[in-house]
């Protein structure tokens, strides 16, 4: 029985991620924050035919995040493929910037984006270590790209939010060592970019954003469905390898 888990499940590219691999895996956990928004959420996947449950499960709360990997535990045993999908954007709706660098929005900002993901790992990875194919999945962005970033004809090159892409040049670090770490394993862990997607991450993407959240979930299932011989550590999006 293979089972996924995606994080910030509720809505956006979590949800359409979560549809997307109900029809690679046997069943799929919804897991966000907010009761409510996880049940309307599984309601609405188990009414298009998919086997899904609700894990209530804030990933910036550890203790959360233990008893979220428990329950999953006690109920399947094992974990086959991770999706760490939670993700925020503060400075997109920052009114009041205190300078270039606001150390307030780096503190939400990484707590979410980075510690966030960690604690899930770190709270998952036995369950994935009992699968006998496990994948990890963190979606990142081409803005924390160094060579996008420092790279004055890349597309990505004028966008100007230190947090968010410092938290995504650290979660992009986090895909590479752990990587490394379980190459005597199974597991295998892939950095995402899934575009520039219609959601509700900053205002405006949903009327001028030109990927949809179906065909960013395209992406993340390719990442959370790789065939044994491919490779582990790397960064891809709808073009495939994107540089570090």
């Amino acid at each position: 029985m293979k089972i996924a888990l995606v994080t910030g499940a509720n809505r956006g590219i979590g949800l359409a991620t979560a549809r997307r691999l109900g029809r690679d895996c046997d069943h799929v956990m919804l897991a966000a924050r907010r009761r409510d928004a996880v049940a309307e959420a599984v309601d609405r996947l188990s009414l298009e035919g998919f086997s899904v449950s609700g894990l209530i499960m804030d990933v910036t709360d550890h203790a959360s995040v233990r008893d979220a990997a428990t329950e999953v535990a006690e109920r399947f045993g094992q974990l086959d493929v991770l999706i760490n999908n939670a993700g925020i954007l503060p400075e997109a709706t920052n009114a009041d910037p205190k300078e270039a660098l606001d150390l307030a929005m780096f503190q939400q900002t990484f707590a979410t984006n980075v510690l966030g993901p960690v604690a899930v790992l770190e709270a998952f990875l036995p369950l994935l270590r009992r699968s006998p194919a496990g994948r990890v999945v963190n979606v990142s962005s081409t803005m924390g790209s160094f060579a996008h970033q420092t790279d004055p004809n890349s597309p990505w090159h004028p966008m100007v939010v230190p947090a968010y892409q410092s938290s995504k040049a650290a979660l992009n670090a986090i895909t590479i060592v752990l990587a490394k770490a379980l190459a005597d394993t199974s597991i295998k862990v892939t950095s995402v970019c899934p575009g520039w997607v219609q959601t509700d991450l900053a205002p405006g993407n949903r009327d001028q954003a030109p990927v949809t959240p179906d065909e960013a979930a395209d992406i993340i299932a390719r990442a959370a469905t790789l065939r044994t011989g491919d490779a582990s550590g790397t960064f891809i999006d709808a073009g495939g390898q994107v540089k570090w």
